[in-house]
């Protein structure tokens, strides 16, 4: 069985990852239709998508930010499951089919996210909590959830107890990483896809609380993989990337948690302050 549903890959100065994205697609998902939204790459990447007759390659006159491209691809693919996959992912073998059969188990759910691999296989956080207040301090990559991985708060944020040893499974989660979904067309339509004011990161984790909020549900599927070269845009235009996860960061706060005007204001001075000193010093992690 092969997936016969419909990819939609972002693409902005990828660098090689995007013809090594295909190349995975081509060897593995033979009826799988994949649209290619190029948000106005200028390092040639995008070329790669014409390579193959069975790939569409939408060319955008500007950079338009990676919610927005991913609405304009979901307004031109078809069928019930679309996968939504970053040009820097490539495909295991059954990681698709594993995530429909998924959603197929489970009808209230709306997007399935596979297990996500460094190219060494170490397993990335790519199943989490919802953020808080705490999660600038214990996320993903901070020093903190490094130190103290077995803490409560570490626990939360990312979901290490599914992904990794004999403990990893299947099982409901708050959000997953956008770096690669498998969601169902009509649910995604129902909340309007993702919200265009998020530029880049985070708009994952509000499509998700957005769809968790109508009722649906979020699923981790650990017997599904990808593997995932992290940033493999965003290194190439390092400021551009740290000013839009913050601006993002401050606008999810803004709309999901912090619920007076003292705490969005707070939020705005840390993450201005974080945000400047990223730009100065990339390796710097709280």
């Amino acid at each position: 069985m092969s997936f016969t549903g419909s990819i939609i890959i972002v693409n902005y100065n990828s660098g090689d990852s995007l013809a090594r994205c295909l190349d995975s697609i081509e060897q593995l998902e033979k009826e799988a239709r994949v649209l290619v939204v190029d948000n106005a790459s200028t390092d040639g990447s995008e070329k790669a998508a014409e390579r193959s007759g069975r790939v569409t390659l939408q060319r955008n006159a500007e950079n338009l930010g990676f919610g927005r491209a991913v609405n304009q691809g979901l307004g031109r693919t078809e069928g019930e499951f679309v996968l939504l996959l970053n040009p820097d992912c490539e495909l295991r073998p059954h990681a698709l089919d594993l995530l429909v059969s998924e959603l197929c188990r489970h009808p209230h759910s709306a997007i399935a996210g596979p297990k996500i691999l460094d190219s060494d296989g170490a397993v990335q956080g790519s199943a989490r909590g919802d953020p808080t207040l705490l999660t600038g301090l214990f996320g993903r990559s901070t020093l903190l959830t490094r130190v103290f991985s077995g803490s409560k708060l570490a626990r939360r944020n990312v979901r290490l107890d599914l992904m990794t040893g004999e403990a990893s499974s299947d099982e409901d989660v708050d959000w997953v990483s956008g770096a690669c979904m498998m969601a169902r067309r009509d649910m995604l339509s129902a909340v309007g896809g993702f919200d265009e004011r998020y530029f880049l990161y985070w708009e994952d984790a509000d499509l998700c609380r957005r769809l968790r909020g109508r009722g649906w549900s979020i699923r981790y599927v650990a017997s599904a993989a990808v593997v995932h070269q992290v940033g493999g845009s965003s290194r190439t235009v390092h400021e551009l990337a740290t000013r839009a996860f913050h601006d993002s960061a401050y606008l999810y706060y803004a709309t999901h948690v912090a619920q007076t005007p003292f705490m969005r204001g707070l939020a705005r001075v840390v993450l201005g302050a974080r945000c400047r000193i990223k730009q100065v010093h990339p390796r710097w992690t709280p």
